[in-house]
């Protein structure tokens, strides 16, 4: 059987266990290049709103909401999204959602430099931009599939975390820079820039795209809800991520209140800790798939939940910038570790005809999650404190633990449709080796 890009079936399995298998891929290499560049300016534009919101407002709940306005569309659209990705042409659906974000960002960046942006006005395009997401997601990530060959799909998955987690690491200190010498909009400007790349790659784009029957949407939803809902290794992926999702929001909600009040940081300490982050992350993500065969992936969900409940815990008791710095590079580790394991685990055991419907359950409930949680988190912080609000995060993950004996990850094969199984010839990326 010969692959997309001409490769035949006996080279793909030679590497499939490869990390960087996919970039024998032409298509996976230039849109992975494209995502790179996009997610950069996505950083920078991230550490600008979110500082900006810092010196507009002195209240945690609408610094919070930065990050609650940006996840909550993938919560509320999540699931048509999903249900437009497998009805339509999936490079037209990206195509269009990566337009649209081009324009609200430059937007944001006219509105911030006429001087004319307030905390509601802030929240309104973060909001516009997180639609964006939700609408692209769905497509994003089951354009995968497209991308590489089944076999290579984990590889493909972590690496499109490499990518993004390299941008976290030098996107927020590019950002905090900017900031302290320029203003924000201009690094809204850049990121809307940066939404060019992935345009072009796209336009250029032409794979070969599998027929599927269209549905009326709501008809189509409810199909892609009701398999999820009788899948029982699905149903477990989905709780944990709604668990999980919700107490590590703490971190990206109020992590520019800890710099800017408790802290008493900067721009450029603000920026070095995100960057810290996502080093973090790139290092858990290179490591990820050799770790999950050898341990498991209910103990690489158990380590990864274990360093956030250290780090949440850690910054709520530091007031010293020399602690929470590799603090932050830890809960790097655990936030990858945890995603992308989540996101494995639901790829493989969704079928490729509803695969986005699926994937989109699965972000609505993590990021729904995630959107809900800074809220929550935000709220407790003005209640009651930063410190109070971090520890309360990091005692409900602490809990969460128990979910492996009620809610276990599913077995390596359990669950995985009949037809991918057929065509790998193998388990999923969570089997240990013999």
């Amino acid at each position: 059987m010969t692959a997309r890009d001409g490769s035949s079936s006996g080279e793909r399995h030679d590497e499939g266990s490869r990390t960087l298998a996919p970039f024998r891929y032409p298509a996976f290499r230039a849109i992975w290049i494209a995502n790179l560049a996009s997610n950069l300016g996505t950083a920078i534009q991230s550490v600008a709103a979110a500082w900006l919101m810092t010196e507009l407002t002195a209240s945690h709940l609408l610094i919070a909401l930065v990050q609650s306005s940006a996840t909550l569309p993938i919560l509320m659209l999540g699931m048509f999204a999903g249900a437009i990705a497998d009805n339509y042409d999936r490079r037209r659906v990206m195509l269009a959602a990566q337009t649209g974000m081009l324009a609200v960002s430059a937007g944001l960046a006219v509105t911030t430099a006429l001087g004319l942006i307030t905390p509601v006005m802030l929240l309104m395009f973060t909001l516009a931009l997180g639609t964006g997401t939700a609408l692209n997601a769905p497509a994003w990530q089951a354009s995968v599939r497209l991308q590489v060959g089944l076999r290579d799909v984990p590889q493909a998955i972590a690496l499109n975390s490499i990518a993004f987690n390299l941008a976290r690491s030098v996107g927020p200190a590019i950002g905090g820079l900017l900031i302290s010498l320029t203003s924000p909009a201009l690094a809204f400007a850049i990121n809307s820039a940066s939404f060019v790349a992935m345009i072009v790659v796209l336009a250029r784009w032409r794979p070969e795209m599998p027929r599927r029957e269209k549905r009326r949407m709501l008809p189509a939803i409810a199909i892609g809800i009701r398999y999820c809902m009788q899948s029982s290794p699905i149903r477990r992926v989905l709780l944990r991520g709604l668990a999980l999702g919700f107490g590590m929001a703490a971190y990206q909600a109020l992590i520019p209140s800890i710099v800017h009040d408790g802290l008493g940081g900067d721009e450029l300490d603000y920026g070095l800790i995100l960057g810290l982050f996502g080093a973090g992350s790139i290092c858990a993500a290179l490591a990820l798939g050799a770790v999950r065969r050898r341990f498991g992936v209910e103990n690489v969900l158990a380590g990864g939940t274990a360093t956030f409940v250290m780090a949440l815990w850690v910054l709520g008791a530091t007031r010293a910038l020399a602690w929470a710095l590799p603090v932050s590079f830890i809960a790097g580790l655990g936030w990858v570790s945890i995603l992308t394991s989540l996101n494995v685990a639901m790829q493989i055991r969704s079928p490729e005809e509803i695969l986005g419907r699926c994937l989109s359950l699965y972000q609505a409930v993590t990021f729904g999650a995630m959107a809900l949680g800074a809220w929550i988190w935000g709220s407790m912080a003005d209640w009651r404190g930063l410190p109070f609000a971090l520890h309360a995060a990091s005692a409900f993950l602490a809990l969460s633990l128990g979910l492996r004996f009620v809610a276990p990850m599913p077995l390596p094969g359990e669950g995985r449709p009949a037809s991918d199984a057929r065509e790998t010839g193998t388990d999923d990326a969570n089997t240990p080796p013999p």
